[in-house]
């Protein structure tokens, strides 16, 4: 089940921080809980990527998306994501969660996300996200401008632009 009620919690404890640039890193505190748990006892591989929403809807919300997504009436949808665990997430655990835009091209805004437990970096998962209108993918450009912000994108890491270029070079529809 999706957690709705650790969801409203990040929303309200967001809601009075200080707003931040849509590039600026967004850092909240986490636990895992036993309905977080898969059959080996550790964070479930699906219910991290659920958990992820609690950092990046509350960035969106700092950064001022989400106002203009609701101004705008547009959407926000992930299109992509490259995940890696490296560190076992085990009951009761506390983590820190990172989450910060790194940048975007004509299409898709690229979102960094991890998860940290005493200095040591236990997850990490790189989105693409769309902002969605009735016409379809809103340009970035256009999200960017209506944010106010910046609407040239810094320079987009060479992992994200490998990433990218390795997708794009995957066959759609998947086969067999």
């Amino acid at each position: 089940m999706y957690p709705f009620v650790r969801f409203a919690k990040e929303l309200l404890l967001n809601r009075w921080r200080p707003p931040l640039g849509i590039t600026e890193t967004h850092v909240s505190q986490h636990v895992c809980w036993p309905w977080d748990l898969d059959i080996w006892m550790e964070l479930n591989n699906g219910r991290s990527l659920t958990l992820y929403d609690l950092g990046r809807i509350p960035l969106a919300g700092r950064a001022g998306l989400i106002a203009v997504l609701r101004r705008e009436r547009w959407g926000l949808t992930m299109a992509g994501a490259s995940v890696r665990w490296r560190r076992r997430t085990r009951i009761l655990d506390r983590f820190e969660m990172r989450s910060r835009c790194v940048g975007w091209d004509h299409r898709f805004l690229y979102i960094e996300q991890s998860m940290w437990r005493r200095g040591e970096a236990l997850s990490a998962v790189l989105y693409r996200a769309a902002v969605t209108g009735s016409a379809g993918i809103v340009p970035p450009e256009e999200v960017l401008a209506a944010l106010g912000a910046e609407t040239r994108s810094p320079p987009l890491p060479d992992y994200v632009r490998a990433w990218i270029a390795a997708d794009a070079a995957r066959p759609w529809p998947p086969g067999p």
